[in-house]
């Protein structure tokens, strides 16, 4: 396989001399082309923290991350910039999209500043808005649609150039369960159709549950790493217990 990303005993401090935090500790793990996987832990874990190193919005204190066979801990703000715009994606749990924009020009963003061709936009967009369910309400605004739609209109913003790598921070942490569904249903279609790697950040079971495999973070360290064997449902068991042995986090009570 392809490994899209590795983290090698990458440490992350806050403060100075004497009135340091740890948050993150000595951390080491590798994600795979196609792979879908959770970072879950107790508020205060460290799991945002290395979301964001991995992400290049943080630099971490000790220790070395890859991308794409490059090493990028070292590397300058601008190349950053142009790796961040090429190869990875965002979803955040606030959707920041512009209102004065219409959903299909919200999604084409991206594109526009890199100067894609309008052939290989007006493609892509289809493609994309017919694989999340949005082809109806492109020409809307972001006033005129549901939370639920504006999460999958963000995801589609996040997908339109392609990355190699979608990071997403708590994504359905503002939806109902409804919504939250249809939005992981749509995550696992995009990950098996553009073969695209997920690193998601959740506190809840239940979106937990639509991840290949879990790494739990307590203390800044990697606690516990569970792998989907068999069926969702026994996936969430797993990651119940789990949550209850480390403490935190939140659950449906059915799925």
């Amino acid at each position: 396989m392809v490994e899209i990303i590795r983290a090698e005993h990458v440490s992350k401090k806050y403060g100075h001399r004497f009135n340091q935090i740890d948050v993150l500790s000595n951390i080491s793990f590798s994600i795979e082309k196609g792979e879908f996987v959770g970072i879950m832990g107790p508020s205060g874990a460290g799991k945002t923290t290395l979301l964001n190193s991995l992400a290049t919005i943080d630099k971490p204190s000790s220790g070395k991350i890859w991308l794409d066979q490059q090493e990028i801990t070292g590397m300058r703000e601008g190349k950053l910039s142009q790796l961040r715009q090429k190869k990875l994606g965002f979803i955040f749990q606030d959707f920041n999209l512009i209102d004065s924009l219409t959903v299909k020009d919200n999604i084409l963003l991206p594109l526009s500043l890199q100067r894609v061709a309008v052939s290989e936009m007006e493609k892509r967009v289809k493609d994309l808005s017919g694989v999340l369910n949005i082809h109806s309400i492109l020409e809307r605004m972001p006033a005129d649609i549901s939370i639920g739609q504006k999460q999958r209109v963000a995801a589609a913003r996040a997908m339109i150039t392609e990355p190699i790598l979608l990071f997403a921070d708590e994504p359905t942490g503002s939806l109902d369960s409804k919504s939250a569904t249809e939005l992981l249903q749509h995550l696992t279609g995009l990950n098996k159709s553009y073969q695209t790697s997920i690193l998601m950040v959740t506190h809840d079971a239940f979106t937990a549950s639509y991840c290949q495999r879990i790494l739990f973070i307590k203390d800044g360290v990697i606690f516990a790493e569970l792998v989907k064997e068999n069926s969702r449902k026994e996936f969430f068991k797993q990651i119940m217990d789990m949550q209850m042995t480390i403490g935190g986090g939140q659950f449906y009570a059915d799925i």
